[in-house]
């Protein structure tokens, strides 16, 4: 089914990821790439559950716009091991200004139908979704 505004489809692969992400921790992240010539969202990347957000940051390219979801796992106050999802609007300032617009024209629609997110942010600089960031969301 096509975004009204921007044409994009979703492709089953998108939400069946984010469900063995969400159900059954099976990736860390899933990175999520709008392929243009196809007019639909595809699963560009996952990661491990073993791996960092580091290894996850390093992984968004520097001049592209991508989603994300990240599973972040946490202690709350009370030392109690706790996770939360985050969906990270990946925009860089670098990147192209017809991608930067399919992105964000899509965002809303593809973000509903990963049902179960949290926690969104929306970054055009490694700063904005830091860990300091990403902890402060989490408080």
């Amino acid at each position: 089914m096509a975004n009204a505004a921007s044409g994009m489809a979703v492709n089953d692969e998108c939400k069946l990821k984010f469900l063995e992400l969400k159900a059954k921790r099976q990736y860390r992240y899933i990175i999520y790439k709008i392929e243009e010539a196809k007019k639909e969202v595809l699963v560009e990347k996952t990661g491990e559950p073993t791996t960092s957000y580091d290894d996850f940051a390093a992984d968004l390219p520097p001049n592209e716009c991508r989603y994300a979801v990240f599973d972040y796992d946490f202690f709350s106050e009370e030392s109690v091991p706790k996770s939360k999802i985050f969906f990270i609007a990946w925009s860089p300032d670098t990147s192209r200004i017809r991608s930067k617009m399919l992105y964000a024209s899509s965002k809303d629609r593809f973000r509903r139908e990963l049902d179960g997110i949290q926690i969104e942010l929306q970054a055009t600089d490694p700063s904005e979704m830091s860990l300091e960031v990403i902890n402060g969301r989490v408080a």
